[in-house]
């Protein structure tokens, strides 16, 4: 493996592979970070991905029994987070593409920033947990419009 850029070493191989609960939040976060950025993700798509990740992360902590598993791997041009639980499954209204949460709606908001944020978002939920798997392609075009996403598809 010597002599490939970063990235090319990292892929096929899990960044991450951990249990978090609430006290590890920060620090899943900023592994999150690190592992991207080594691997060539940055500015407002690593910031984004992150964003997403953490959100997902938090709602584990905070409706799903605290703990969780996040993986991170390199798979091709992207990267895929997936995050895992034990809890009692996603309401049924959260588990397709959300519409964009109302200003005074409680909760929502984590999901649809996930779909906003990532290239791809999968889901499979159920009354003995939840996997979220969020993808982000590492050199994706830049939209120049500053309308949408990345890719050029438009935020819901």
């Amino acid at each position: 493996m010597l002599g490939l850029p970063v990235a090319d070493q990292l892929i096929g191989h899990d960044l991450i592979d951990r249990r978090f609960g609430r006290e590890e939040i920060t620090l899943v976060r900023h592994e999150v970070t690190g592992s991207l950025t080594a691997a060539g993700l940055a500015g407002d798509r690593l910031h984004g991905f992150v964003l997403a990740v953490n959100e997902v992360v938090t709602n584990v902590v905070l409706h799903a029994g605290g703990e969780g598993r996040i993986t991170l791997r390199l798979a091709g041009d992207s990267a895929w987070c997936t995050v895992t639980d034990s809890g009692s499954g996603i309401p049924a209204h959260y588990v397709s593409s959300p519409d964009v949460p109302g200003a005074f709606e409680v909760g929502g908001r984590g999901i649809w920033l996930a779909y906003q944020l990532c290239d791809e978002v999968t889901m499979a939920t159920g009354p003995i947990g939840t996997t979220i798997g969020l993808r982000i392609a590492i050199d994706a075009p830049h939209d120049a419009s500053g309308d949408g996403r990345p890719d050029g598809r438009p935020l819901r």
